[in-house]
């Protein structure tokens, strides 16, 4: 059929569609929104920059409870903490499904934790965060792990000798490194040929996600599985992911030891054979890859992103480097590692990290949640089908909940008395029962990783301060900060 045809039919079918998606939602009480296109609906009225800055100020005029159309899938956004909130957490059981995102489908082949749904979900979540504490997510154990990675990090960045370098995939080798030991029972060695290639695969995927052609994937993946373009090629590279992980699966098969189970698809691999009899279980191969590959990405590429943009802020403020040193120089000293157990003693430091995630506010949408049978909220019925995004960015950056929400300011974390302080609309991992389920070891992470560094080198660039720009390289499904040459000057 040619081409052309193709696209005119598939404009029809999507309009028909459309009209039909309106004729029904006049029969719920919708939240409001803007006036919507046909096919196209309100995709014209956002920046393709920065969407969701066009959502909160769409806000202001239909409210924290507004609905649009991308394309024409009906979507409601839940702008502000005192909605999100609500919805997250006091309506959690209403808001628990998982949007169905086409390039993760298309990723993870509909399996998986990170795209499921029902029971699918409710096994593999339980399952997942059981099996992750037990080999030391959040204790003792993890932290070992992350401070042994910590001493391969700071031999690394010696060898550089003072000389600039780009910390980007350093971040990634060393932050993928710890959910390797928890899944793959492995590290890698920082100049794994192997290893580096899935670490750029999975770069060039989040980049992807984040450019016009990937969000247009997600509106219109039927119509861009019939077009050619760089979506092909990026599912091409994401298929040798999975032949990695496919691969380690193997690997643990032919050496599976019943009674002592090593790592994350070792536990896995024992459950799917005492539930072989289970008609229902969720215990099988395809659940297994695709969690594997979820916890694989989601456990590589936010947190070294967080961390290399800890670096960025570092350098850009100087006497916060400093002052953070001088605290950690007090508490720890240099020759000691650093343990969670400090980070009370730390409050600076915590409130740095902290500050560092509000500001960079790494994936502004949250990820979409959806609604499984129709929701009432806020007096609406938001009806089965639609997808839903708490708009992070909107709490993170919120006028009512920070004092200077768009500047870099430790004292959001601070009390009168410099004692580190919580805040409610800290919500980088989102909230409620779909929480980012690695939330325990990110924490572990940034704080391990960003002290270490700090008590063994001071951070700067050649252009100086005034050289590093904070905003975002990418903003769109996640913020990816700019990418810098630093030097890393040994104490």
């Amino acid at each position: 059929m040619d081409l052309s045809v193709t696209v005119i039919l598939a404009g029809l079918i999507l309009a028909l569609l459309w009209s039909f998606s309106v004729r029904n939602s006049r029969k719920h009480r919708l939240p409001p929104g803007p006036f919507a296109l046909p096919l196209i609906g309100n995709l014209p009225q956002l920046d393709k920059n920065v969407p969701f800055k066009s959502i909160v100020k769409l806000s202001e005029t239909h409210g924290p409870v507004m609905t649009l159309y991308l394309g024409w899938q009906r979507v409601v956004f839940l702008v502000g903490y005192d909605a999100v909130k609500e919805a997250l957490v006091d309506q959690a059981d209403d808001f628990t499904g998982r949007g169905p995102l086409p390039f993760l489908i298309k990723m993870t082949k509909g399996y998986g934790l990170g795209i499921s749904n029902g029971e699918r979900w409710r096994q593999l979540r339980r399952f997942t965060l059981s099996t992750l504490r037990d080999f030391g997510m959040g204790r003792k154990g993890m932290e070992e792990w992350i401070q042994e990675e910590s001493t391969h990090l700071r031999a690394r960045i010696e060898s550089f000798k003072d000389k600039p370098f780009d910390p980007t995939f350093l971040m990634s080798r060393t932050v993928s490194n710890v959910i390797c030991c928890l899944v793959f029972g492995e590290r890698f060695g920082y100049e794994d040929k192997k290893f580096l290639n899935l670490l750029s695969i999975i770069a060039d995927t989040l980049k992807f996600l984040n450019s016009p052609v990937g969000q247009l994937y997600n509106i219109f993946p039927w119509l861009m599985e019939r077009l050619p373009g760089p979506q092909h090629t990026c599912f091409a590279k994401v298929e040798k992911l999975r032949e990695f992980i496919e691969m380690k699966i193997q690997e643990h098969k032919e050496t599976l030891d019943p009674s002592s189970p090593r790592d994350f698809i070792d536990c896995f691999l024992l459950r799917i054979n005492q539930e072989k009899d289970n008609p229902k279980t969720e215990f099988h191969y395809e659940n297994l890859v695709s969690t594997v590959l979820n916890l694989f990405l989601a456990g590589t590429e936010t947190t070294s992103s967080t961390i290399r943009y800890g670096l960025s802020v570092l350098i850009k403020y100087p006497n916060i480097q400093e002052k953070m040193q001088k605290e950690i120089d007090t508490v720890i000293g240099q020759g000691c590692a650093p343990s969670m157990e400090k980070r009370k003693s730390l409050p600076f430091t915590d409130a740095v990290v902290h500050e560092v995630q509000r500001f960079l506010d790494l994936v502004p949408f949250g990820l979409p949640h959806y609604a499984l049978q129709d929701i009432s909220f806020r007096g609406y019925t938001i009806p089965k089908d639609t997808i839903i995004f708490p708009l992070l960015h909107s709490v993170l950056k919120e006028e009512n909940k920070w004092a200077t929400p768009q500047s870099f300011n430790p004292q959001h974390f601070l009390d009168q008395n410099d004692n580190f302080k919580k805040n409610p609309a800290f919500l980088p991992f989102a909230a409620g029962k779909r929480a980012c389920v690695g939330e325990s070891l990110a924490r572990m992470e940034l704080f391990i990783f960003l002290v270490s560094m700090l008590q063994n080198f001071t951070f700067s660039c050649a252009g100086g301060p005034d050289s590093i720009n904070l905003v975002a390289e990418y903003s769109s499904f996640a913020n990816l900060p700019r990418t810098y040459q630093i030097i890393a000057t040994p104490r």
